[in-house]
């Protein structure tokens, strides 16, 4: 089975791209390579932020490595928290601190409109040989709903729908959030790459 090492410690974000891929890729992600540093994320998009990542460990590795960048654009909060989501309530924020500040920073606000963005770059070698971009378009509510999902999942309720995504559950999410849909592009690619002679 071929290889494929994301870059990222994060499972749930491992867990989301293997259950995509599991047929024809054997999944694994940085919490297998601890001796490597993390890579800070100092762009000011995504795509940068993706790109760092992906360069940075794929010299420090062999094969092909999958970088993905992401997360929750408000439109009333001019894109925010946007590259900063995973940070929004400071550097060691967490999931329920992050939640709070959006909702702190949206109360009053009537327009509730926002998407999840994910971008993925694949790299090789140092070298970028592709990248893509996904995004679902939703709105973001005022309490917590669902106990699936993780980041703002329980905030997000994606269009065409009347639940958030953390109660829609894993396996309807993975097929129509922003990382779903980034990963469509980067199957297609992957069915096309051939390893160098």
């Amino acid at each position: 089975m071929k290889k494929l090492l994301v870059a990222t410690g994060n499972s749930h974000k491992t867990k989301e791209i293997s259950a995509i891929l599991a047929a024809d890729y054997e999944v694994s992600d940085l919490k297998s390579h601890q001796e490597i540093p993390a890579v800070e994320e100092t762009g000011t998009t995504f795509l940068e932020n993706a790109t760092l990542k992906a360069v940075a460990i794929s010299k420090r590795v062999s094969g092909l490595v999958l970088s993905d960048d992401s997360g929750l654009e408000v439109d009333a909060l001019n894109g925010e928290p946007g590259v900063y989501s995973s940070r929004y309530a400071g550097e060691d924020g967490n999931d329920a601190a992050n939640n709070a500040k959006l909702i702190g920073a949206l109360e009053g606000e009537h327009s509730r409109s926002g998407r999840f963005r994910c971008v993925m770059v694949i790299a090789k070698d140092g070298e970028v040989l592709m990248h893509c971009e996904g995004a679902v378009e939703g709105r973001i509510i005022d309490s917590f709903q669902g106990e699936g999902g993780f980041g703002y999942d329980p905030l997000f309720i994606p269009e065409g729908h009347e639940q958030t995504f953390a109660q829609l559950g894993e396996t309807l999410k993975n097929t129509m959030s922003h990382r779903a849909r980034a990963m469509e592009a980067v199957k297609s690619w992957l069915a096309k790459y051939q390893e160098p002679a």
